[in-house]
């Protein structure tokens, strides 16, 4: 069975992804022309969806790291790495 973590993970992409499919067809449908080529315009608002996918998925990552990490994984910096693996 999927953990609630793993969950929440697919769910958040999921929705970014289809976000960012949206905002495509909206440009494609504002900025494009009748023989489907897209305007210098649309070109431009194109890479800026891409460009702020890539930050809006960073920040996403970075935010579901923080929610999501569990103080029980043993993921603690604060131990040190030679008491450890001490035998």
């Amino acid at each position: 069975m999927v953990e609630r973590e793993q969950l929440i993970e697919i769910a958040v992409a999921v929705t970014a992804v289809f976000l960012m499919i949206g905002i495509m067809i909206g440009i494609g449908s504002m900025y494009g022309g009748d023989n489907g080529s897209l305007s210098s315009d649309g070109g431009e608002m194109l890479v800026g969806a891409i460009v702020g996918f890539i930050f809006l998925l960073t920040a996403v990552g970075i935010g579901l790291a923080y929610v999501l990490n569990d103080p029980d994984d043993d993921l603690d910096p604060d131990e040190d790495a030679d008491s450890q693996s001490a035998v």
